[in-house]
């Protein structure tokens, strides 16, 4: 996948159109064997420009640190949330998924005018929403929130590595890799694994 700018295309018309406060959301490990699923709400200032900001995905490891502690710094607001294994389990990834993300964007402060959403609609928001078709490569705010999501759940899954190094949970994050599934079938699930996600069907779920 290349890399292409995000850009605040979107955000600048939505605060012509009235909205002063947009926010951008969007979640990262539904895919994965192991590990929560993070969402992040991120609320730009527009008066204070993020370059590079990009599809988490595509932008390299060091990278997404740097932009994770300048959105920090510079974002209006934001917010993550997460759903734990267990939720997840009881939920399904997808609730689960739409969960975290619904939670972080209420914890914003303040609650954002309208949200921006990578490709999903978010059911009980109090505010307006917008789901945008590949978002987490269009949108800055949505591509801000992917950066926030996918550091902040890296961080958690290299400390749960530090706790049982068996798994190798910080190379791979709890993706289902070769070395993971090969852990997995000698040691079983650990608790910081999906009991509802079986690795011969996980591909199907990755997203």
């Amino acid at each position: 996948m290349s890399r292409v700018p995000a850009t605040r295309t979107l955000e600048n018309a939505l605060r012509r159109a009235g909205f002063t406060l947009v926010a951008g959301v969007d979640e990262v490990g539904r895919g994965c064997l192991a590990g929560p699923v993070t969402a992040a709400a991120v609320i730009l200032d527009p008066d204070r420009h993020i370059p590079g900001l990009a599809d988490s995905k595509v932008v390299p490891a060091e990278e997404r640190e740097e932009l994770y502690d300048v959105i920090l710094r510079r974002a209006a607001a934001w917010a993550v949330a997460s759903c734990d294994p267990r939720e997840i389990d009881r939920l399904n990834i997808y609730h689960a998924s739409l969960d975290a993300m619904r939670r972080a964007v209420l914890a914003l402060t303040p609650l954002p005018d309208v949200v921006l959403v990578d490709a999903f609609r978010i059911p009980e928001l109090p505010m307006e929403q917008r789901g945008v078709v590949k978002g987490d490569r269009r949108c800055a705010a949505i591509a801000a929130a992917s950066i926030v999501a996918k550091v902040t759940r890296d961080r958690e899954m290299v400390a749960l590595h530090e706790q049982d190094p068996r798994y190798g949970f910080a190379r791979h994050k709890g993706y289902a890799t070769a070395d993971h599934l090969a852990a997995v079938a000698q040691y079983g699930y650990s608790d910081a694994h999906r009991r509802s996600f079986k690795p011969s069907t996980l591909f199907d779920t990755i997203a």
